[in-house]
């Protein structure tokens, strides 16, 4: 960690008590940051992410399901209206990551729901999110 944050914030050395998120491109940013450093982040906050041929991002499914189960956790969101391109289908990609993640055992929620590719649904459950990451955290109240 960056010791000048340390230095103003209380950040845990322990990578269970640490989360990482985004949206779009950020959400398969997120996951790859937590698959590739599971020494720092074990905690993944998806909505909406790119798991489509951009770059490769549709290599992840077949990427968990072939590597040894890593200690991450992930909350996934997408819609049934999200964007379908010349990358390919976000909605069916994240589904295939959802399935992949399932297949392999990983401590995964996936909520699907209508919308399109935006904030809109995966800042309504937000909250619900965090505290099913964090569940288990001392002093977080159980998910619903």
């Amino acid at each position: 960690m960056i010791p000048e944050l340390k230095k103003t914030y209380k950040i845990t050395d322990d990578p269970e008590g640490r989360a990482i998120g985004g949206s779009s491109s950020g959400g398969i940013c997120a996951f790859t940051v937590a698959w590739e450093r599971p020494d720092q982040f074990r905690k993944v906050f998806t909505t909406v992410g790119s798991f489509t041929n951009i770059r490769g991002g549709n290599k992840y499914p077949d990427m968990v399901r072939k590597a040894e189960k890593k200690p991450i956790r992930m909350f996934q969101q997408d819609g049934a209206n999200d964007i379908v391109n010349q990358f390919g289908s976000w909605p069916e990609a994240n589904k295939a990551m959802a399935a992949a993640l399932d297949e392999k055992g990983y401590d995964h929620k996936f909520v699907f729901g209508e919308g399109v590719h935006s904030s809109r649904h995966g800042t309504m459950i937000f909250p619900d999110a965090m505290r099913w990451l964090w569940r288990d955290w001392p002093g977080v109240q159980a998910a619903k």
